[in-house]
């Protein structure tokens, strides 16, 4: 068993001022959608060149399957199991801000793997 108290849980947060539900009210809308779409743009301007990128580094022969595989693996399973991970970790540690060290990790690794393994294709002939 955990030792997990809601009732104290709740009378520790109205203590400290927090709503025991949210405002709609109190939601900058203009902002807020703002800002989403601020993060949409983010995202595009990633996962935009990523498909000329990985184009670029197979040979057309194998280009589907060899850029399917890589792409599919850093997506789905680390990307995937980014918010379990992340989450678990918080638990673990009880900071919140630990779960952060995952995407740090994986940012980190790829890096490091892109700078060794990574050549470059802009003379390269592409098309055998």
């Amino acid at each position: 068993m955990s030792g997990y108290d809601e009732a104290a849980y709740r009378a520790a947060l109205d203590a400290a001022g927090y709503p025991k539900s949210p405002d709609p009210a109190r939601i900058n809308l203009p902002v807020t959608l703002f800002l989403l779409v601020i993060l949409v743009l983010y995202v595009t301007m990633v996962y935009g060149p990523i498909a000329a990128f990985l184009v670029e580094l197979f040979p057309t022969r194998i280009r589907y399957s060899s850029m399917s595989l890589p792409y599919h693996i850093g997506n789905g399973w680390f990307g995937g199991f980014l918010p379990f991970l992340a989450a678990a970790l918080v638990v673990l540690t009880g900071n919140i801000y630990y779960g952060l060290w995952y995407p740090i990790a994986v940012a980190a690794m790829s890096g490091i793997v892109g700078l060794i393994g990574l050549r470059e294709t802009k003379d390269a002939d592409i098309r055998s």
